[in-house]
């Protein structure tokens, strides 16, 4: 659970670092200044910064029933933080699956990526598609 937080704990901790440098070196509003942009940049490497994430077992069940995608992601992957930003609002039109979370999400991406844990993977239907285009993504979301 906390190898999903690496990414996000150590940006933060870094810019809590370079703001008691800059506060010690007598530049506080610099300090602070700093410490938002790396607070904010470990915000969007956390998980919080995705839907909310479900299991792979969980996520095959619901795409049958709605046929809506599933996204397997982590976070601190930047191809994932693209892929989640540019969808907007319709990225709640997938279910989420962080596979630092889920064992069997992992084994699912390997399964259809090669043997490697390569994010995002994205399931519709019978289809996988590794790292897709955004486009692309965002109109099969637009009309699911």
């Amino acid at each position: 659970m906390l190898r999903r937080w690496v990414p996000a704990i150590l940006v933060a901790a870094f810019g809590v670092l370079v703001a008691v440098t800059q506060l010690t070196a007598g530049l506080p509003v610099v300090g602070g200044v700093e410490l938002l942009v790396f607070l904010a940049l470990a915000l969007l490497l956390s998980p919080w910064a995705f839907p909310r994430s479900m299991g792979a077992d969980e996520a095959q069940r619901a795409s049958a029933v709605d046929g809506r995608p599933i996204v397997y992601w982590r976070p601190g992957c930047h191809y994932c933080l693209r892929l989640r930003f540019s969808l907007g609002r319709l990225a709640r039109r997938a279910h989420w699956v962080d596979i630092w979370h889920d064992p069997a999400a992992a084994a699912a991406v390997r399964a259809v990526a090669g043997g490697n844990e390569t994010v995002p993977t994205v399931v519709l239907g019978d289809r996988a598609v590794v790292n897709p285009d955004r486009a692309w993504f965002r109109e099969q979301l637009r009309a699911s």
